[in-house]
């Protein structure tokens, strides 16, 4: 006669880190961010490693910016080696939200291997001057944070080549940027000052003036940028 089959048996044959996996991903996959926020709170306060990869993947598609940021809390609090072994690797993801957000966890964690990854001496300018918005963004904000102190210029001579780009807000991300490399690096912007295209022009002189008054604000000083440009463009006509 056939035994009869002991369910209570067969579930202890799943193992407790297993059923705690389990559970872990179907609270960050859940489709209320509140439930996903909480879980990555649970996983970043546990810290255990086991986990990261679970974290990096939803930081790939997660669509709420509170989740994504307590996603990178809690791959901060993981071993700082097998974390940036993984976000590198991201970087050269085809999703934009997966480069962009390992961009921004790198520059969290601070290794220097986050800037040899991302340096656009060694990788060219793939990153700094991404077809994506938000991931040439996220390039700029982690470049100038991971930087060491001797490739400041060279860095600041990389980000002026994307003057001019983008809306407002990108262009004021760009200009913060450059402003944030140090004042000894202003001179950087001499060559953009005399561009052909009047949004560099624009852009560059907007920038300059926040070497010089950061406390004025960018809307101001590109408006006030753009009244002396066209001054200018007068004055020749």
């Amino acid at each position: 006669m056939t035994k009869p089959h002991n369910t209570e048996t067969t579930t202890q044959h799943v193992s407790q880190p297993q059923m705690e996996q389990e559970a872990v991903l179907a609270a960050l996959s859940s489709a209320n961010p509140q439930q996903r926020l909480q879980a990555a709170l649970s996983i970043g306060i546990t810290a255990e490693d086991r986990h990261l990869g679970d974290l990096i993947q939803r930081c790939r598609i997660d669509p709420d910016f509170f989740v994504r940021d307590m996603l990178t809390w809690a791959i901060t609090r993981m071993p700082a080696k097998a974390a940036v072994d993984l976000l590198i690797a991201e970087l050269r993801s085809d999703v934009p939200q997966a480069q962009s957000q390992a961009l921004h966890t790198l520059s969290k964690i601070g290794e220097p291997r986050g800037w040899e990854a991302m340096d656009p001496g060694i990788i060219g300018t793939e990153l700094i001057a991404h077809s994506d918005t938000e991931v040439a963004r996220s390039a700029w904000r982690a470049a100038v944070a991971l930087v060491p102190g001797d490739d400041r210029e060279r860095l600041a001579s990389t980000l002026v080549t994307q003057l001019g780009r983008g809306d407002i807000e990108t262009q004021k991300s760009l200009s913060r940027a450059i402003v944030s490399l140090g004042e000894d690096l202003v001179s950087v912007l001499d060559g953009r000052l005399q561009a052909e295209e009047e949004t560099v022009r624009t852009h560059a002189m907007a920038t300059r003036d926040m070497f010089t008054d950061p406390d004025a604000g960018f809307a101001h000083a590109l408006s006030e940028a753009k009244r002396v440009v066209a001054l200018g463009s007068e004055a020749s006509a």
